[in-house]
């Protein structure tokens, strides 16, 4: 065994099989964190009781309570618990994995689907398309081959979202399950080309005489539970754009009470792979925060370029209207039942969270069979299906891939079905070749009145 480095922490690691390499104090052998394996130490060093992973001096435990990063921290003004949800009726449900069901309860469960899915009318459309804003960098050779494939995908979304008037200045992106923020990157990057170059067309909101020139002001929030290195938001300082990043959990997160959104600009939202059941939390925050869609039929865009930029509120701090969606679906398998908005959807077909939960795990069996076929790996933006769930010899591989993608269909199917509830037309779109992502469908949505 080495030697640890001179002036660094004598503690052996075994799970890492090295010292540590933590700083010493003057004519010290152990760090702070590991000063309790000097037997001639006096300082007793206990377990903090807000994060049981580090330790802290005894003598300094209510000092280190009122900085200790896991304290719990006074919560934002749009922090209101579990507002998106979804009811808790039924969600103490007992998970039964693949692997534990017989083979009639599974062949009982693809019959059950079968029936299900009869007469569904949301057929996808094949529709690959690119934004003229990434030709640059879509040929630029220092992009690697993950670089390159999401960069099509970013590009493909931004395209769909124009056909569908959604992209243009004078209104708000919020961006769900934001990571480093590189979609609203790049819908900032068209809409500032959009302004050099006016030949790139985009559906800007149109001006008024007895309105300011409010249609040139452009606003993105970014919403990610997680602390995320690398952001590429606060790079952008341009006057007129507004970039606010909200660390926050979907489930909680009320939109009419985002102080950035009291501007009243109507509300755009995207997403790139918004994994299981996060796109059905981005549905109902969305489309079932009051004062978001509550104005009536009248007050709704005929097309995605004529728009009311009050929003039809009489309240000053009242967000505006939703102008429409397009998100990128993927990791169905990660669905619940609690959070999922078309559980009236599967109740008409006469199915519940039992087969809610067996649906959601077989939907795995249309990509995972791929991955593994091909040695494609999406792991770095796709959650892995469990491995209980590969239930060996029951159908072949053709008629598993098949079934797979009848669940994610019917799953899918119940989303549709809620934006038809709350007054907007959706539509699938495999927007995606298959060589790039598995993932490839996004589920668009704009009001019924702008497609009538």
């Amino acid at each position: 065994m080495a030697a640890p480095v001179p002036g660094r922490c004598g503690f052996f690691v075994k799970k890492k099989q090295r010292f540590c390499k933590m700083i010493v104090a003057k004519d010290k052998k152990f760090c702070g964190e590991h000063a309790t394996m000097d037997e001639n130490s006096s300082i007793k060093r206990i377990v903090c009781p807000l994060d049981p992973k580090h330790t802290v001096c005894e003598d300094k435990l209510q000092k280190h309570l009122k900085k200790c990063n896991s304290r719990e921290k006074p919560k934002p003004v749009y922090y209101v618990q579990d507002i998106n949800a979804g009811s808790a009726e039924g969600d103490e449900q007992i998970q039964v994995s693949l692997c534990e069901r017989s083979r009639s309860q599974l062949q009982s469960l693809v019959d059950k689907l079968k029936k299900a899915v009869e007469g569904l009318q949301c057929d996808l459309d094949d529709r690959f398309l690119s934004h003229p804003v990434f030709e640059e960098e879509l040929h630029n050779p220092k992009n690697g081959e993950s670089a390159h494939k999401h960069l099509k995908q970013q590009s493909s979304l931004l395209a769909h979202m124009d056909a569908l008037g959604l992209l243009g200045r004078g209104r708000c992106f919020v961006e769900f399950g934001a990571g480093k923020g590189k979609l609203s990157h790049w819908i900032h990057e068209a809409l500032k080309t959009s302004m050099a170059c006016p030949e790139l067309k985009t559906h800007d909101l149109p001006k008024t005489s007895d309105e300011p020139k409010s249609d040139d002001r452009l606003q993105f929030l970014l919403v990610e539970r997680s602390s995320t290195r690398f952001k590429v938001d606060g790079k952008h300082q341009e006057t007129g754009v507004q970039f606010e990043r909200l660390q926050v959990d979907i489930q909680h997160l009320d939109l009419s009470k985002v102080p950035l959104l009291s501007q009243q600009l109507p509300l755009v939202g995207v997403g790139k792979h918004l994994c299981g059941a996060a796109t059905d939390l981005s549905l109902r925050c969305l489309l079932d925060t009051p004062g978001l869609t509550e104005e009536p039929p009248s007050k709704r865009q005929k097309t995605s370029g004529q728009c009311d930029l009050a929003g039809g509120g009489t309240e000053s701090s009242r967000p505006g209207p939703v102008l429409g969606m397009a998100v990128a679906l993927c990791c169905h398998h990660r669905c619940e039942w609690r959070h999922y908005v078309g559980q009236r959807f599967f109740q008409q077909r006469g199915l519940g969270a039992e087969e809610f939960e067996a649906f959601s795990r077989m939907s795995s069996w249309a990509t995972c069979g791929l991955r593994v076929k091909d040695g494609m790996r999406d792991e770095d933006e796709h959650e892995p299906a469990e491995e209980t769930d590969a239930v060996n010899g029951f159908l072949s591989a053709g008629e598993r891939h098949q079934v797979g993608r009848l669940c994610k269909l019917l799953i899918d199917g119940g989303r549709l079905h809620f934006l038809q509830s709350r007054g907007f037309s959706g539509k699938l779109t495999r927007y995606i070749s298959s060589d790039v992502t598995l993932e490839n469908v996004m589920l668009t949505a704009v009001p019924s009145t702008a497609t009538s």
